[in-house]
């Protein structure tokens, strides 16, 4: 096995590395202006990279999706002294 950029490769496969370690898949996203900015936007707010985004996105979406398959909701609070709304995913 090498080692480039985080990663380890095995065999031409990359393998991520450190706690949490699961293989790596490569994917090609076309983004709507929408998201785009959205992206950009988390990007700012949290500092973290375009990749670690769309990973803990794709995580969050997955989360509120087996929540409301199952019949759950999920209210949000906007701020502190705003009282609570279920959560609407357009």
């Amino acid at each position: 096995m090498s080692r480039t950029a985080g990663t380890t490769v095995d065999g031409g496969r990359p393998v991520a590395s450190g706690r949490g370690a699961s293989p790596l898949e490569r994917v090609t996203v076309n983004l709507t202006s929408r998201a785009s900015r959205a992206l950009e936007a988390t990007v700012g707010l949290t500092g973290d990279s375009k990749t670690d985004s769309i990973n803990r996105a794709l995580t969050v979406y997955a989360y509120i999706e087996q929540v409301l398959q199952q019949g759950g909701s999920i209210t949000v609070q906007e701020t502190p002294d705003a009282p609570p709304q279920k959560l609407v995913i357009f």
